[in-house]
């Protein structure tokens, strides 16, 4: 008997391994191989070749080891020696409000004057009657060689023919005739809001230069020609592509004038049909309920009643963290918006207004464990909202809820400190490297040098991450920031950070790649290239630890991965990249001039 049972279990063994070895090999969606990549792991710092399965990376290590994973099916992409580096995460952003980005002609990154105003004369003979010729946002003076604003002489002579409008930031705006006509330069049609100021000549005739704050040039742009639906989408697919070309796998959309749930239904339709081609976790502002009290109200009203929502709850049916809500701001509330206008001295809000505020809102968003953050720039408005925010926790203990300042650029190490004790996170952003020549005007150079303090709020511990703030306020490329960190110069070359103030190399990336996964809760599974995370990493065409700092901030895209899919190519890798729809409209300056 014994005989037998051994026999039998001999038989079941042998049978069961043939079953098994019978089964075909089930490899790796995607290898990339060949490369210099940065990983982010302490354990595994730098590998040659990394696995994708099912939108996550399956394992890493040396191009032999991966490479054995591969079955006939899995799709390999050779780096060519490239160095790869996890995906860039964009922490605060606007997205939604671009729209109508084909309508805009971007001056970002044109290096000179001359040419940017070349630029608005061979729009202004494609752009049809009826609509205008835009530049809003996202350049700098100080980029060009010329190292100076435009005059309006210069914008009338370059557009005689349409409406024309060139806006710096939320700070000026250039008019020529016609878009001062359009818009009811001084008359009631113009919004008359506290800051605003219409430049006058010596004879008491408007010249066309504005000089306002975010909400003057917030309803200026609503005031001119929209595009329609099918046009919105369009923007919406290449705002996303532009981004994609530099690196860019995730952004933060860090409040929306079109709020949620119908200024997203572009946002839901691109995740219905898989062409979201980055990760969107979205701060939603409800601007538009003119029935609620306060926006705070407007928003609780709008997540628990008109479209239930949970913090954290993901609207893509198939991308983890595809279209998250991550909680509410960054405006709180109207009378405590600090406008960063440096240009003009630090926007200083009434303390106790600040105090009386932010303890009355924040309280509500506390009870209901809803992550907030509050756009301060300056440090003299922080420390009234530090004040509200202790008294809150004493009464209703954060305990954990994720809150962050957005901006911060003077905030000091006493209120470093507190803002960690409160359990709370700083979100950085780039705006010093396009308008830090603006600041020392203002402040003067000293100042400027510790502005943000980089190297203590590194060096605190404290939730932090580094973000563009685009696309008006500042550029979406994130290139801009990185090399200011690190080089301490500004987009003119000139020193505008102290040397005991800037980053490592390493330290900076880490601000664009891991740092902003505390903001969105995503630390176990994003911002570095480790088994189990999420596949978001991107092949640079420069190697961004060996060339020399001056050349880090013209470092680009050569294929960026959201989710284990490409989704941006260029060269080599352009035919692995998803075909882009045409550009609508036809007139659009985005199809003669690209974006960046």
């Amino acid at each position: 008997m014994k005989k037998i049972v051994a026999v039998l279990i001999a038989t079941f063994f042998t049978v069961a391994l043939q079953a098994q070895t019978a089964q075909p090999f089930i490899g790796a969606d995607m290898i990339v191989f060949n490369a210099k990549i940065t990983t982010g792991s302490l354990t595994m710092p730098e590998a040659s070749a990394v696995a994708v399965k099912r939108g996550r990376i399956y394992s890493v290590g040396t191009n032999a080891e991966i490479l054995s994973l591969k079955d006939n099916s899995t799709k390999l992409i050779d780096a060519g020696g490239k160095r790869l580096i996890p995906g860039i995460n964009d922490a605060h952003t606007h997205v939604l409000n671009e729209r109508s980005y084909n309508y805009t002609l971007r001056w970002d990154g044109v290096p000179t004057l001359k040419r940017a105003l070349e630029m608005l004369t061979e729009q202004a003979k494609r752009t049809p009657e009826g609509q205008w010729v835009k530049v809003i946002g996202g350049w700098s003076p100080y980029q060009f060689a010329e190292k100076r604003f435009p005059t309006t002489e210069e914008i009338k002579k370059a557009v005689p023919n349409r409406p024309a409008i060139v806006q710096y930031a939320y700070n000026r705006a250039y008019l020529n005739e016609l878009a001062m006509k359009a818009l009811g330069v001084g008359t009631s049609r113009l919004p008359s809001l506290p800051g605003t100021e219409l430049e006058k000549d010596k004879k008491g005739n408007y010249t066309g230069m504005i000089q306002g704050n975010t909400f003057f040039f917030v309803s200026l742009e609503y005031m001119v020609p929209q595009a329609d639906e099918k046009e919105q989408l369009n923007s919406l697919i290449y705002v996303i592509n532009d981004m994609n070309r530099f690196g860019v796998t995730s952004a933060v959309d860090a409040a929306s004038l079109n709020a949620y749930p119908q200024g997203h239904s572009p946002i839901a339709l691109l995740a219905r049909e898989n062409r979201l081609n980055i990760r969107f976790p979205f701060i939603d502002l409800q601007f538009g309920d003119v029935t609620s009290p306060s926006l705070v109200d407007a928003e609780i009203n709008a997540v628990t009643k008109k479209a239930p929502i949970s913090p954290g709850e993901n609207l893509h049916p198939t991308m983890a963290h595809g279209h998250e809500y991550e909680g509410t701001g960054e405006v709180l509330r109207l009378e405590l918006h600090d406008h960063e206008n440096f240009d003009r001295p630090a926007f200083i809000i009434n303390q106790d207004t600040m105090r009386y505020y932010v303890e009355k809102d924040i309280s509500k968003l506390v009870q209901r464990r809803i992550p907030f953050r509050m756009h301060i720039s300056y440090n003299e408005n922080i420390s009234p909202f530090l004040d509200a925010l202790e008294s809150i926790n004493r009464k209703i203990p954060l305990d954990g809820l994720r809150w962050s300042i957005e901006h911060a650029e003077t905030i000091t190490p006493e209120n470093i400190a507190r803002v960690k004790k409160l359990g709370g996170g700083i979100s950085l952003d780039i705006k010093m490297a396009l308008h830090g020549e603006g600041f020392i005007k203002t402040y003067g150079l000293e100042k400027a040098l510790q502005t943000p303090r980089l190297r203590e709020l590194v060096n605190s511990g404290i939730p932090l991450a580094m973000s563009t703030d685009a696309f008006r306020a500042s550029t979406y490329n994130p290139w801009v920031g990185i090399s200011w960190m690190i080089t301490g110069k500004s987009v003119s070359g000139a020193e505008i950070l102290a040397k005991d103030n800037r980053l490592t190399r390493e330290e900076a990336l880490k601000l664009f790649t891991f740092g902003p996964t505390w903001f969105e809760q995503t630390e176990n599974e994003m911002g570095k290239i480790v088994p189990g995370n999420l596949a978001d990493f991107v092949l640079l065409n420069k190697d961004y630890f060996t060339i020399p700092e001056g050349e880090i901030k013209t470092i680009s895209s050569a294929l960026t991965i959201v989710d284990g899919r490409v989704v941006f190519g260029t060269g080599n890798y352009s035919n692995l990249a998803p075909k882009l729809p045409e550009i609508v409209p036809a007139w659009s300056p985005l199809k003669y001039f690209g974006g960046y």
